[in-house]
C-alpha cells in the first residue's frame, strides 16, 4: 500500500488583473507522505499561501490536478474537504457565540449528527484544556486560547489531513511551544499535517520535511536533518539564507 496520501502535480497559479499575469506557481510537483508534517518556506510572494490554498480547495488551480489516495479531488470536491481540516491564520471565530456553540454548528457544517457532536465537543475541550470555557463568548479569550480553540474546531470532523497556516504567528515564545507540542501529537494520532510558517526554528523542530518554495517553483524538498548537512550549516534558518540568496544570483546572471 502506498503510503503517498497526496499527490500533487504540475500545478499551476496564474493572476490576471487585465494588466498584468503573474504567475505564481510554475508547474509545482510534490507528494506528501501519510502522517508526516511537511513544512512549506519561503519569503512572501513565494507562492506557499497560494498552493496551501488551492490544497484547501480555496482557490481553484490554473492547471494540473491533485490526487488523494490515488483519486483527483476535483472529482468529488465536497467529499475531499470533509477528509481534511483547515486552520486559518486569522481567527475566523464568531465572537458572539460560546466555544460549545462556534462548535456545535462546525459539527453541522460537516453533517455531524447532534449525538456525535456532543461527544467530539467534549472530547477536544477537555484534550485542549478549554472545558472551564465551554459556555463563554470567544471573545474574551487570549490570542493563545484562541489559536487552541481554531486548531480544536479543525479537528472537529476527525480529518487525515489539517492544513495550518501561520499557527503561531503573534504568539508569546511559551504559548507557540504549546501550540507545537499540540501539533507534534496531531503527527502521533497519525494525522498529516501541512503548515506553513516564517519561523525558521518552528520549521526546525516540526517538520519530517521541508519545502522550499521560491518564485513559484521548488527549490528544495529534504529533511531538515539533510539540509543542514547538506549545506554545511548548523540551524535551518542559515540554510535558507543560503538558498534565496543562490536562488537570487541565478536569476542575476
Amino acid at each position: 500500500m502506498s503510503n503517498i496520501l497526496l499527490r500533487i502535480a504540475a500545478i499551476t497559479k496564474q493572476y490576471n488583473d487585465g494588466h498584468i499575469i503573474i504567475d505564481a506557481l510554475k508547474g509545482v510537483d510534490l507528494d506528501m507522505k501519510k502522517g508526516e508534517i511537511l513544512t512549506l518556506l519561503g519569503v512572501n510572494g513565494a507562492g506557499k499561501t497560494t498552493l496551501s490554498s488551492i490544497i484547501a480547495t480555496l482557490h481553484p488551480a490554473t492547471s494540473g490536478d491533485i490526487a488523494k489516495n490515488g483519486v483527483s479531488i476535483y472529482k468529488d470536491v465536497v467529499g475531499y474537504r470533509k477528509t481534511i481540516g483547515f486552520c486559518p491564520q486569522k481567527p475566523n471565530i464568531d465572537m458572539m457565540l460560546s466555544l460549545e456553540e462556534n462548535l456545535f454548528f462546525a459539527g453541522l457544517y460537516f453533517g455531524l449528527s447532534k449525538e456525535v457532536i456532543k461527544q467530539r465537543s467534549e472530547e477536544l475541550l477537555e484534550r485542549f484544556g478549554l472545558t472551564k470555557y465551554r459556555y463563554s463568548q470567544a471573545s474574551i479569550l487570549s490570542g493563545g486560547y484562541k489559536q487552541r480553540f481554531l486548531l480544536a474546531r479543525t479537528l472537529m470532523h476527525k480529518p487525515d489531513l489539517v492544513i495550518l497556516d501561520e499557527p503561531t504567528v503573534g504568539l508569546d515564545p511559551h504559548v507557540r511551544r504549546d501550540i507545537w507540542e499540540i501539533i507534534k501529537d496531531l503527527k502521533k494520532d497519525g494525522i498529516t499535517v501541512l503548515l506553513t510558517t516564517h519561523y525558521l526554528d518552528e520549521a526546525e523542530k516540526l517538520s519530517d520535511r521541508v519545502c522550499v518554495l521560491d518564485k513559484g517553483v521548488i527549490r528544495i524538498i529534504d529533511t531538515p536533518e539533510n539540509l543542514l548537512a547538506a549545506h554545511g550549516q548548523t540551524n535551518l534558518e542559515d540554510v535558507f539564507v543560503k538558498l534565496i540568496e543562490e536562488s537570487n544570483a541565478e536569476m542575476a546572471v
